[in-house]
């Protein structure tokens, strides 16, 4: 309406002073094209917005079903498949994360700072891969002559590729750049840390069994599924302003869900040993047949609880239940309340560099840091927590014993037995007055020992 009146006080105007504008002017002002003031030709830019989101929607549904296909090929076809997916999301991540701080480097002419920062890269995982092979695979590694020097060798070989990768870095320093380079130093040893270092210990969780390696990354997937379906549901509050979209509805909500998922998963993954026993052979598949003595943990243990004031005198509750899945209640707090922080440090990284996402290595979910960053965390607390509380050391006392006769002296030895009397009187073992009698006599008789062996 405004448009055509302005129209037609120009059009007045225009028939005053016909000598000063020329009427088909006035023509194309009194009667505007029809296209413009068609009012069905607003609407495709809204069509292009809906199309626009379907598109991305479409790309991003794709690439879920790849990624989900892809991990579950790699799952079932063998550790060293899973293994191969760790170390591209290990190589991807450092890339994405190092192209952050990276970029000043051309203009600086400091590319070789760049080929530096894959060096550390290759450096830290030759490394850390090399710790892990010489840990799990020693009965594979010492009957082979070439590999053999490497695992004896393995951490000073390491050290003087550590070493040389240094040096290079102190000769390429230039006046007026200092700064720059060593911010670029600091920044790429804080992804290798971040990102490599907690990698390792996913290896780890593979090399000890599937489970270990399965159930975590499922849990933080699950969480990160249910805080987002109660969080617009139910939300309200926001939790963090790091993240606006997270609420506290939601993250509690994801909390409760992940336990229960997190059951449901371990009730599946004990009624399969390829998913329970440890890796001995990184051919295997789930299409082999594959047996291993069980953790105790999977084997169901009768718990009985004290008799409690509301219970009948004499009356006790018992279940039957395998211990992992005690453990696995206390992986799904951790993946619901703790892991989350690691998805909120990106955010915080990612708003000092004012980016959407760290990447776009995976079309329609922004970089594979995006999406792994709770997964690094989560990975590493997995393989410490196994090893505090669950793993077993199988220990030969046949070799014990021969090591300590054959590597260490009588006193040495001495001390070995005095260290296990003192814990014997302390779990109760034997008395303290038995065992300060041994200790006695034992002093007596080290004292001759010694007296002849100096004689």
């Amino acid at each position: 309406m405004a448009g055509r009146q302005g129209a037609g006080a120009i059009e007045s105007q225009a028939e005053k002073k016909t000598e000063m504008v020329a009427e088909p002017d006035s023509t194309l002002l009194t009667k505007p094209n029809p296209e413009a003031t068609n009012t069905s030709a607003a609407p495709p830019a809204t069509v292009s917005e809906y199309e626009k989101k379907k598109a991305n929607f479409m790309v991003r549904t794709f690439w879920t079903l790849v990624m989900i296909a892809g991990f579950f090929a790699a799952l079932l076809a063998g550790h060293i498949y899973v293994v191969l997916i760790i170390t591209t999301i290990q190589i991807i991540s450092f890339k994405e994360v190092i192209a952050i701080a990276n970029i000043g480097s051309r203009a600086r002419d400091l590319r070789f700072t760049k080929s530096l920062n894959w060096y550390w890269l290759a450096t830290t995982m030759y490394f850390l891969y090399g710790e892990s092979v010489v840990y799990y695979f020693r009965h594979i590694i010492l009957v082979d002559k070439v590999l053999q020097p490497l695992s004896t060798h393995h951490r000073f070989i390491s050290f003087c590729i550590y070493i040389f990768g240094f040096v290079i870095f102190v000769t390429s320093l230039k006046p007026g750049n200092l700064r720059f380079q060593f911010s670029q130093f600091a920044w790429t040893h804080m992804a290798l840390f971040l990102i490599n270092i907690q990698a390792h210990f996913i290896l780890n969780n593979i090399f000890e069994g599937l489970i270990w390696f399965f159930l975590p990354a499922a849990l933080v997937i699950t969480n990160d599924i249910f805080a987002y379906i109660c969080g617009i549901t139910f939300g309200r509050t926001q939790l963090i302003k790091l993240s606006p979209k997270k609420t506290v509805e939601g993250f509690i909500g994801a909390w409760f869900s992940t336990m229960v998922v997190g059951l449901g998963l371990t009730w599946c993954l004990l009624r399969s040993n390829y998913f329970i026993c440890p890796a001995t052979n990184l051919a295997t598949s789930i299409l082999q047949d594959i047996h291993c003595d069980p953790n105790p943990v999977f084997i169901p243990r009768t718990y009985t609880t004290p008799e409690f004031f509301f219970l009948p005198p004499g009356h006790t509750v018992s279940i039957t239940v395998a211990p992992m899945y005690f453990h696995t209640l206390v992986w799904a707090t951790f993946a619901s309340l703790i892991a989350p922080f690691g998805g909120f440090f990106a955010s915080g990284l990612k708003r000092t560099f004012k980016l959407k996402d760290f990447g776009d290595s995976i079309p329609g979910h922004g970089g594979m840091t995006d999406r792994m960053d709770c997964q690094f965390i989560m990975g590493m607390f997995a393989f410490l927590y196994y090893q505090t509380f669950i793993a077993v050391r199988d220990y030969n006392p046949g070799a014990v014993l021969d090591m300590l006769v054959t590597g260490l002296g009588v006193e040495d030895q001495a001390h070995v037995v005095k260290g296990m009397l003192q814990i014997w009187a302390r779990d109760g073992v034997i008395s303290p007055t038995a065992a300060e009698q041994i200790l006695n006599i034992l002093g007596d008789n080290l004292a001759s020992v010694s007296h002849h062996l100096t004689e």
